[in-house]
Order: structure tokens, then C-alpha cells, then sequence
């Protein structure tokens, strides 16, 4: 009788004892489909954008530790924005009571956004921001600082994650129905493209699907599957995939097994170079999946927490390995609370550490030709490619989401998982095998509970200072607009711009389309 281990990655791939047999790869780095990496050198010509996601209280103090964070090396920042501002409250309204800078920065309106970047020139740095259903508005405010500033608004770059589709399928931080959301999206894709033509437009985010409980393949199917849905809404409003493709980048996870994850990546590319190429793209650049990875946030256990630091290592390594273009690493500490500066500190080093003495970085795609990365590359990609064929089925991942396809299946996923934790078939250090009777935990970040009266005084003075007629006149062009076709980023810039805050604008949208009810 064949009593033989069968050991599985969590997204069910059965991995072999052994692998003798060579894989076929075909391609060099550089070239389609970019299995291999994106560009010829990697990281021999430049490394990754190092990003440490940061946004807490009032914009004063996400400042100072934005300046914290330049002065210790990062190479770009990445903002968190607190609850109310992703979903379009302003800081004193009602809704937003007990949310106001607990899990990132508040951003009312243009003097906000002017002291969350205060001494800092746009011009000179790359910023994500982490903002989906308010995405237009930040990417507004953002656009209004820079011209204060004096930049170029055609030269600023970074990126905004704008991706509603996750938002319904995994995170819930959308506001209006599906059909307008997607006109705001290929709004700002056809502005930028015209305007702001080095800002990504949309991060399709695999991040946040994963850390809902989904699988690595179900990450990469439903990530792809959303991909394709912005291409096809941004042709059906006339815009050249050759164009808007080149500036749609993309947010993965990167979990515990290395070798999951860096085949994950590999695929990835892989599959959106076909997706891109069957939609009509004929720009090597149009083609190209280029991502941000953020270690698993959800991996981080509050039991023996400092266990975290070597699962963040490990996690960044394989992002490494699996070719990024930027990376975030978590703290050791964010199971427990935001993180102290010490831990996002101890965060940063640790990308430094794998970019300047781990070797990762001295040849292109290091793991290629390993017969057992070349074939969970594709073991990955094939059972990808079948979710997503079921999804096509279905009409495409808007018509999943409404159907309740993709949440199910996440659903499902996360359920299988956490069982397998109970039951101690997958384990984890420190939670279901090597506990410690010992509770030795880290000091916390603490946000000050006074915050949203502080915010609700600098609204107050906004609106007795500004020009109000000015400001309705905006909002009410945008309540006009809003029911045409026409382009809606000029209005929103505008409106920004005479100090209409993000609620006002937010709720102007809402008051002629309405909001979406899961």
C-alpha cells in the first residue's frame, strides 16, 4: 500500500516529492510574455521603490513621520487614509464618529492634503495612495497641490489604487453602484492619459482579496479577472488600449511560501501579457504587468510578535524573487496596533537588507529554469485561467461580483483555512504549535481620541473663510455633469480648488446616483 505524504500549497496544488523534469522557458527577461521580469536588468539597473504605508490622526502628524520615514531611506511614500475618507464622510459628520484617524490619515479638503505634504515637493517623489471610492477626489486634491506647488502636473508621478471591483467582492469600502463607479474610473484614465500621463491611474488590487481570505490562485484569477474588466469598460468609452494599458499597474500580497508566491508573480505577468494582447494591445509597455507587493498583513500573529519580523523577511524575499517594481513591508507589531516608528523602522531595514546583502538581487529571475518553480508557475497559471473562464461565463467579474461568485468562493477559501488552523493540519508558529506561556507585548501606537474634534474645527473655519459661492456653484456643476457623459476629473479639480471638501463632492455624487447595497 502507497502510504506516501501528499503535501499541498494552501491553493490545493499538489507539490511533488521530487521535480526531475526540465521546463521549457521560453522567454528572456524583458520580453513578452514577462514571465521573467519586466525589464532586461531588474534590479542590476535599479531596485524596487521602497514604501513604508503610512497615515494616522490629522495630516500634521502623518507628516512628520512621512519625513521620518524620507529620512531613513524610503524611496517613495504610501499613504493610509482613515474610514470616513474612503468612503465619503467628512470628518464631523455623524457617520464618521469613533472612525476619525484610527486606521489612517483624515483628509477633508485641500488644507489638509497641504499639511499632509508639508515640506515635501511633489515633484520630487512617487506617493501611493491606498483610496478607492474617493479615489477621483484624492487624485483631485493631490493634482490642486502639486499646481500650488508649482510642478508639472505632466511630470508628477505614483499611483492610485482606484480599484472598485475588490471593493465589492472583498472590502467593502464602496459608496455608489457598480455602473458609475466604473465612469469614474475611465474618467480618470482617459484625464491622466491627456494630463498626468506618468500617474498609474489604477493598482488592481490582489492585496486586499487575499487578505480576506482568499487562496494565491483565487488572488491572481480574481485580480486578473477584475484587470480585464477595466480594459474592456475603458474601449467601450473609446480610449486606446496602447495608451491607458501602460500606466494600469497592479497590488499583490506575498504570504509565507516562497515558492508559492514567486510563481504566483511569474504567472501573473504571464497571463496579463495574453490578456492585454487579445484585447488588442500592440505596445510591448501596454502589455507589461508591473506591481506593488505588500507583505500579508493577515499572516501577522499578536502571539509572540517579534515571529513576525522573519515571516515579513520571508514574505519580501519571495516579492523580491518574484520581480516587484515597489514593496511595502509590514511591522512586526500591526497585529497589535499601527505601527511604531521603531517597528516600521525595523520594516524598512529589512527591505534593505534583502536589496543590498541578500544577493537577491544580482541576476535577473533567480529561481527560473528550478524545475520545481517553472512548474507551479504553470500548475498556477492553469488553475488561474480556469476560474477566470468561469467568470467569462458568467459575463465578466462585474456580473461574478453581482452574483455573489466571488465572495462565495473567498468565503470558502477562508473558512478551509482557518479550519485547517484548528485542527493543526497547517500550523502556526507561536498559535496552534510552539506557544509560549510567556505574554511579553510590544508598546503600541496609540491615535488620540480628540482628533475629530480637531477636524471638525478646521472644517468649521473652511467653510466661514472660504468663498461659499464659489464652492456650491462647483458642487452644483458637478450634480449637472454627473448625469452627461462628459469627463467629471476637470470639475472635481476645480471644485478641490475652492476648497469644496471631500464629503460636499461625495455626497453631491450620491444625490444623483445613489448607493450601492450589498
Amino acid at each position: 500500500m502507497d502510504n506516501k505524504k501528499v503535501v499541498k500549497t494552501d491553493s490545493g496544488i499538489e507539490i511533488k516529492e521530487v521535480y526531475c523534469e526540465p521546463v521549457k522557458v521560453d522567454d528572456l527577461p524583458g520580453q513578452f510574455p514577462f514571465t521573467r521580469g519586466v525589464h532586461s536588468a531588474m534590479y542590476r539597473d535599479r531596485l524596487w521603490t521602497m514604501r513604508q504605508y503610512a497615515g494616522f490622526s490629522t495630516a500634521k502628524e502623518s507628516n512628520q513621520r512621512y519625513h521620518f520615514l524620507l529620512s531613513q531611506g524610503v524611496s517613495g511614500l504610501s499613504v493610509a487614509f482613515d474610514l470616513p475618507t474612503q468612503i465619503g464622510y467628512d470628518s464631523d459628520h455623524s457617520m464618521s464618529e469613533g472612525e476619525v484617524g484610527k486606521v489612517g490619515v483624515a483628509i477633508d479638503s485641500l488644507k489638509d492634503m497641504e499639511e499632509l505634504f508639508d515640506g515635501i515637493k511633489l515633484a520630487d517623489i512617487t506617493t501611493s495612495m491606498t483610496i478607492n471610492a474617493t479615489g477621483f477626489i484624492l487624485l483631485a486634491l493631490y493634482i490642486a497641490l502639486a499646481k500650488k506647488q508649482g510642478a508639472d502636473i505632466k511630470k508628477i508621478s505614483g499611483t492610485i489604487q482606484n480599484d472598485i471591483l475588490k471593493e465589492y467582492a472583498a472590502r467593502g469600502t464602496y459608496i455608489y453602484p457598480p455602473e458609475p463607479s466604473m465612469r469614474l474610473i475611465t474618467d480618470i484614465f482617459e484625464y491622466c492619459s491627456k494630463e498626468v500621463p506618468k500617474w498609474n491611474t489604477i493598482s488592481i488590487s490582489g492585496y486586499h482579496i487575499r487578505e480576506a481570505g482568499s487562496d494565491a490562485v483565487q488572488e491572481l484569477a480574481f485580480t486578473l479577472a477584475n484587470g480585464k474588466a477595466y480594459l474592456k469598460a475603458a474601449i467601450d468609452k473609446g480610449l486606446d488600449i496602447n495608451v491607458f494599458a501602460k500606466r494600469l499597474s497592479f497590488f499583490f500580497n506575498a504570504h509565507n511560501n516562497i515558492f508559492e508566491e514567486v510563481a504566483k508573480f511569474r504567472a501573473a505577468r504571464r497571463m496579463w501579457a495574453n490578456i492585454t494582447k487579445s484585447l488588442g494591445a500592440t505596445d510591448s509597455r501596454a502589455q507589461m504587468l508591473r506591481f506593488h507587493t505588500q507583505t500579508g498583513g493577515s499572516t501577522l500573529t499578536a502571539q509572540q510578535p517579534k515571529n513576525n519580523i522573519v515571516r515579513v523577511a520571508l514574505q519580501g524575499l519571495s516579492a523580491v524573487l518574484g520581480g516587484t517594481q515597489s514593496l511595502h513591508t509590514n511591522g512586526f507589531d500591526e497585529a497589535l496596533s499601527l505601527p511604531t516608528e521603531e517597528a516600521a523602522s525595523i520594516a524598512l531595514r529589512t527591505q534593505q537588507i534583502l536589496a543590498y546583502e541578500s544577493g537577491a538581487t544580482d541576476t535577473v529571475d533567480p529561481l527560473a529554469g528550478s524545475y520545481y518553480v517553472e512548474s507551479l508557475t504553470n500548475d498556477i497559471e492553469s488553475a488561474a485561467w480556469r476560474i477566470i473562464e468561469k467568470i467569462d461565463a458568467m459575463g465578466g467579474a462585474v456580473k461574478a461580483i453581482e452574483q455573489n461568485y466571488m465572495q462565495d468562493e473567498i468565503a470558502r477559501s477562508a473558512y478551509a483555512y482557518n479550519k485547517a488552523i484548528e485542527d493543526k493540519s497547517k500550523i502556526i508558529v507561536g498559535v496552534n504549535k510552539f506557544e509560549s506561556e510567556e505574554v511579553s507585548a510590544p508598546p503600541v501606537f496609540k491615535i488620540n481620541d480628540s482628533i475629530r474634534k480637531v477636524q471638525s474645527e478646521k472644517l468649521e473655519r473652511l467653510k466661514a473663510e472660504r468663498d461659499n459661492d464659489a464652492a456650491f456653484k462647483c458642487l452644483d456643476i458637478i450634480k449637472e455633469k454627473a448625469t452627461t457623459r462628459e469627463n467629471l476629473m476637470p470639475f472635481v479639480i476645480s471644485a478641490v480648488e475652492n476648497l469644496c471638501t471631500l464629503g460636499e463632492i461625495s455626497d453631491t455624487l450620491r444625490s444623483v446616483w445613489g448607493e450601492y447595497k450589498g
